[in-house]
């Protein structure tokens, strides 16, 4: 199916693994010119390489770009550099972000303001600096990457599922605001992933029980899903494509749970 995203600029945050990286394979497929944002130029480069490598039959143009999203003068510089280079921006992926859960006795200010930093002002961050270039192009589009659990949080998941909750609620507020200038937003709300969060918890418990495999973990992890399986970065990659893309041009203002059915709220 031809998505027709060829030739549409994208900016990806969180975009050196995982999900984001997800996502760029998805539009570099498509021939979309693609930017790739994180904090590292070392996995920025081993991300484009993964890329390129993935997408041989499109010849990919995608570059990355070290950025801290908390800091708006650093997205405002990133994407002057995405402009100069590709020409504009049709679709902005807002995905930076990690897994933060504590209860409320525990958690900290400096929890909330990395957290916050990073998932809404970073996004609004961006979507400001990007907002000129969406209205320009006529198919502008936005896509937040949010969880379940900002629909409904469980005990002990601040302050990730109340960064999320904002995250939802700006795609909404985004999606009226923007209609006007046929700027589209949603969001996906996304499940448990294999991702480097998880291999990052695997490592610490294989440190304490050799034994246990990368399998193992991914086995236990995916045995709560009712789908019965952890989730591929790309299921959801490939969804947010398609809410980049034509095929998905009456849909706007939705919340998209990629979740393999765990949400307790559709």
């Amino acid at each position: 199916m031809d998505l027709g995203l060829n030739g549409k600029v994208a900016i990806v945050t969180g975009g050196s693994d995982g999900i984001g990286k997800a996502a760029a394979i998805s539009m570099a497929k498509e021939g979309v010119k693609v930017a790739i944002i994180g904090r590292t130029q070392a996995k920025l480069d081993a991300a484009i390489a993964d890329i390129k490598a993935e997408t041989p039959e499109t010849d990919a143009q995608v570059i990355g770009i070290p950025t801290d999203v908390s800091v708006e003068s650093e997205v405002q510089a990133m994407v002057a550099k995405v402009v100069d280079e590709f020409g504009g921006v049709d679709i902005l992926v807002n995905n930076a972000g990690t897994s933060s859960a504590t209860t409320l006795e525990k958690m900290t200010d400096e929890n909330l303001k990395i957290d916050f930093g990073i998932k809404v002002y970073g996004a609004i961050y961006c979507a400001r600096a990007v907002l000129p270039y969406l209205k320009a192009s006529g198919t502008g589009a936005i896509i937040n990457t949010t969880t379940p659990g900002g629909k409904a949080s469980s005990p002990g998941t601040q302050p990730t599922s109340l960064s999320r909750s904002a995250g939802i609620s700006l795609t909404k507020s985004w999606a009226g605001e923007l209609a006007e200038h046929s700027i589209r937003v949603n969001t996906i709300c996304v499940g448990v992933l294999k991702s480097g969060q998880h291999r990052t918890r695997w490592e610490s418990m294989n440190a304490e029980d050799s034994s246990y495999t990368l399998e193992d973990h991914w086995k236990s992890v995916g045995a709560k899903v009712p789908l019965g399986r952890i989730g591929e970065a790309q299921e959801a990659g490939d969804v947010i494509c398609f809410l980049a893309s034509a095929r998905a041009s009456y849909v706007t203002g939705t919340a998209i749970n990629v979740d393999g059915g765990t949400a307790p709220v559709v």
